[in-house]
């Protein structure tokens, strides 16, 4: 999986499960923890908090803002904030966490997509510059 979306999985995820009565302590403080690190990773960039802030209550509806959000900051090379994406999805989905579905590695990766039940067409050129 690759950072970003696994962060914003982590997000949708702890928004579901963290704010409810039923959510464990560790569950809502592991949510808590990668929603603060997120706003401070998008701390000046107004349409960035927006985003954040809109997309707990509407996660479908601002998941590709957010998407666009967090890469236009660079927040998949904050290994801090993808240990702590890691961390929540390891307690809201064991099973899934066991099996590496929350593993980021997508290095020389072209096209790469993530996620269950996705379609994807892929046209190449070559390999990208620089």
């Amino acid at each position: 999986m690759d950072p970003v979306t696994l962060i914003e999985t982590a997000l949708v995820a702890g928004a579901g499960v963290g704010m409810k009565n039923t959510a464990s302590a560790a569950v809502q403080d592991a949510y808590a923890s990668l929603k603060a690190l997120v706003s401070r990773r998008l701390a000046g960039r107004p349409e960035g908090e927006l985003v954040l802030a809109r997309h707990e209550k509407a996660p479908q509806m601002w998941q590709a803002p957010l998407a666009a959000e967090l890469a236009a900051v660079e927040a998949g090379r904050d290994r801090e904030l993808v240990a702590a994406a890691q961390s929540l999805m390891h307690l809201v989905d064991a099973e899934g966490d066991r099996a590496g579905k929350y593993n980021v590695d997508v290095r020389g990766g072209q096209g790469v997509q993530v996620g269950d039940h996705n379609v994807q067409r892929n046209l190449f050129g070559g390999p990208p510059s620089g």
